[in-house]
Parts: structure tokens; sequence; C-alpha cells
């Protein structure tokens, strides 16, 4: 996972918590998100998002050989 993806996925994660908190969103699409965002932080420490692997993504740079 290259660095660009961690902040993206950290920004986001940041912004659904800041809308739980200021009761913009609620219910049960808070509880998804808030799973989401959980998810996104976890996957941004670790550097490996499982759904890339099925799927051949990467979005680390290419290592010139």
């Amino acid at each position: 996972m290259g660095s660009t993806d961690k902040i993206v996925r950290i920004l986001i994660a940041a912004l659904i918590i800041i809308l739980y908190f200021t009761g913009t969103i609620g219910g049960t699409v808070a509880a998804v998100l808030l799973v989401l965002a959980g998810i996104f932080i976890l996957t941004s420490f670790i550097s490996f998002c499982p759904l890339y692997a099925p799927f051949g993504i990467s979005t680390c740079r290419k290592q010139k050989t």
C-alpha cells in the first residue's frame, strides 16, 4: 500500500469520525461508516488491504531496477 493510499484512508476515517461526533450522521449508517473507518485505519497502519490481493492491485511505487 502506497503512502498516498494510507493518507487518503486516514483522512476519510477522520472525516467519518468527525461527522459522527458532530451528530451529522447517526443510526445504522453511522455504525456501518464507523466500522469502515476502523478498517481504513487498521489497513493503513498494517500497510495491507486484503481486497487488493485477489484483484492484483498495488498502490506502491515500482522500484527502478
